[in-house]
């Protein structure tokens, strides 16, 4: 709620100074000072005391960038999606079986039973491991 009434804060303040802006009188009006044929008192204007829309412009510039600082940081701030408050889908249940011996081997039923051992002379690989072989080593470039 209080972010919404920042922003719309800000945008009264951007409105206003827009106007305050265009409502000013230019400095060296003519189109002859633009192209250097006015005196150096047209180009640059003369030395005025600061009027009320000088003032208000300053105050409303100052005003633009503060908000828009403050409005940067505030919106870091936030969730950072538009669904970040919502929960999340329910973990899927699995149904609870045991689970079934990798094929080729025998289903385990019991202490007391023993494994063959693999024939060819290979090592045997501790219960879990891979009886796969090792990858190939990279061969050298030619």
């Amino acid at each position: 709620m209080l972010y919404y009434l920042a922003v719309t804060l800000y945008v009264f303040v951007c409105l206003l100074l827009l106007l305050v802006v265009l409502l000013q009188q230019g400095k060296g009006g003519d189109i002859a000072s633009a192209f250097g044929g006015g005196s150096s008192q047209t180009t640059f204007g003369a030395r005025q005391g600061a009027t009320v829309l000088s003032r208000a412009t300053t105050v409303l510039g100052a005003l633009f960038i503060i908000g828009a600082l403050g409005l940067a940081i505030y919106g870091t701030r936030g969730p950072s999606s538009v669904v970040g408050g919502m929960p999340g889908p329910a973990p899927a249940q699995r149904p609870a079986t045991t689970p079934a011996a990798p094929s080729g081997q025998p289903a385990s039923t019991g202490a007391g039973t023993s494994q063959p051992a693999p024939s060819g002379g290979q090592p045997s690989t501790p219960q879990g491991g891979s009886s796969q072989p090792a990858p190939a080593a990279p061969q050298g470039q030619r």
